[in-house]
């Protein structure tokens, strides 16, 4: 992951230089939008993915304890 957010800040740089010598501000808000923002936020997306797989397996085994710890009481206490 550290790895990606070196090659994302690196290409803002150059995507930010790009924009500042458009003739315009619209034009330069695009080619930003475009050929930074919206790749970097593909990249990011994509570097995470197995960060988020792991959170998400991390949650359903606290549910499973949290289910299973609940089983563990007398069963004639809930009567």
């Amino acid at each position: 992951m550290s790895f990606a957010i070196i090659i994302v800040i690196g290409w803002l740089y150059v995507t930010v230089l790009v924009a500042a010598n458009e003739p315009t501000i619209v034009t330069g808000i695009v080619s930003f939008l475009f050929y930074g923002a919206l790749p970097c936020g593909l990249i990011l997306y994509f570097a995470s993915s197995k960060i988020r797989r792991q959170r998400q397996a991390h949650r359903e085994l606290l549910a499973n304890q949290r289910l299973n710890e609940g089983d563990r009481g007398d069963p004639q206490a809930d009567q």
